[in-house]
């Protein structure tokens, strides 16, 4: 039967479901009789809801409180071991894998290593890249003895521009990792062995970071933010609604010189190419500073780090000329979200910026004031994210959950078959040998 509006009594079922196991997942535990106000449904509504729920074993006694005169109250929260779900980081160094449970307990997490010498792009090539997902999202299973079907999903964070299609799902567009319409979905499912139901969510990793901050993070309790991954590149995710998705920004491709340095996109004059921590240490490198040989760019990042502020003797003059460079380049970066988005808070995050620090995060705020207008600039909050360097994979594994929750709790009965092109044929044979 269809209302007014369009919805049928099947929609609103869903809807009411979604509104009670979003509030206990944020607020709960809670009573049957707080959950009314909270969601703004009646009595009996909510007594259904949550009866339903409790028989499909989504939601659970979690003890009682006292009541005004009357019988104790049960509380209720989201059941923590009735599902769980993959996050993955694909970042700059390595493929994070982890396994969570719905209260975000690690169960089980696999870390696989790319390449750190030789050609950036070569670490990211497709087949390693996908066997390396195939083999942890295997092992993470295995170790927490945990049977697919109670996989809500697996979500991604990459580098780079993500799209959907009828025919491939989500295509990653990694320009600087040179990942140029990558179908990753169709060839994880190609390659996973996991059932077709089970969902894939691939987005952006500082759009993941942002989820991560926002719910559990330096951004509960902001109505906006922008969250910024720097890492051996940069990027920011703008945040509008606190339980809603994000926005992805390729902001470390913002033209900071016109005809400057070369950045590995191709481009010149981008942010990425002075204040990423890989154009940071060529920097230091081009100045005279001496990054240890042969070592990755986060045992280098910690060597100029030591050499500009040791603890004792004098400080490496080079390093901190080009640390404050960088600062005041990151600052100018900030200072174009702030007038653009007006956000309440900026969160730092990635494995530089948590690096870095609070002693570098003071000169970047400066920077970022002076270059920002002053009314924007003096009400935005400039923090460090507070989940530490596994808030992209964090991030990512809330991806299933939150689509699981707005379907009301119910799982999906079958992904949609899509069939492969014949032009992919190579490709994944290359992956699954």
């Amino acid at each position: 039967m269809h209302g007014k509006s369009g919805r049928t009594v099947r929609d609103l079922r869903r809807e009411n479901r979604t509104a009670v196991l979003r509030r206990l997942y944020f607020d709960g535990p809670m009573s049957r009789l707080m959950l009314g106000p909270a969601t703004g449904l009646s009595s009996g509504s909510i007594s259904n809801v949550v009866a339903e729920l409790v028989t499909e074993g989504l939601v659970e006694e979690a003890g009682s409180v006292d009541s005004a005169g009357g019988r104790p109250r049960t509380l209720l929260r989201i059941a923590p071991d009735s599902g769980c779900m993959i996050g993955v980081d694909i970042g700059e160094t390595r493929v994070r894998i982890e396994l969570f449970d719905l209260a975000l307990t690690e169960l089980a997490r696999t870390e696989r290593p790319l390449a750190t010498s030789g050609p950036r792009i070569g670490r990211y090539e497709v087949g390693l890249v996908v066997r390396l997902l195939r083999d942890g999202i295997a092992e993470v299973l295995r170790t927490a003895s945990v049977s697919s079907e109670r996989l809500l999903g697996v979500g991604i964070g990459v580098p780079g521009i993500v799209e959907r299609t009828p025919e491939d799902g989500a295509v990653v567009h990694g320009q600087t990792i040179g990942w140029d319409a990558v179908p990753l979905e169709r060839l994880l499912r190609e390659a996973v062995d996991l059932p077709p139901e089970v969902p894939y969510r691939i987005e952006n990793g500082a759009k993941t970071l942002g989820q991560a901050e926002m719910w559990f993070g330096a951004g509960r309790g902001a109505r906006s933010a922008v969250a910024v991954l720097f890492g051996s590149g940069v990027g920011a995710c703008v945040v509008t609604d606190p339980l809603g998705p994000g926005r992805a920004l390729e902001w470390g491709h913002l033209t900071v010189r016109v005809r400057g340095r070369r950045c590995r996109c191709g481009a010149q004059g981008c942010l990425e190419a002075y204040a990423g921590a890989e154009a940071l240490l060529e920097r230091w490198r081009e100045a005279g500073g001496e990054p240890p040989a042969g070592a990755d760019e986060e045992t280098a990042l910690t060597a100029m780090l030591t050499a500009a502020y040791p603890d004792g003797g004098p400080a490496d003059a080079v390093a901190l000329t080009v640390l404050d460079e960088t600062a005041e380049y990151l600052g100018a970066g900030l200072a174009d979200l702030i007038n653009l988005f007006q956000p309440e808070r900026i969160l730092v995050g990635g494995w530089a910026g948590l690096q870095l620090g609070s002693r570098f995060l003071g000169s970047v705020t400066a920077y970022a004031r002076a270059y920002a207008l002053r009314h924007p600039g003096g009400r935005t909050e400039i923090a460090l994210g507070t989940l530490g360097p596994e808030a992209v994979t964090v991030g990512a594994g809330l991806l299933p959950l939150v689509d699981f929750f707005a379907q009301g709790g119910r799982r999906p009965e079958r992904a949609p078959s899509i069939p492969a092109p014949a032009w992919q044929t190579a490709l994944r044979d290359r992956v699954t040998t």
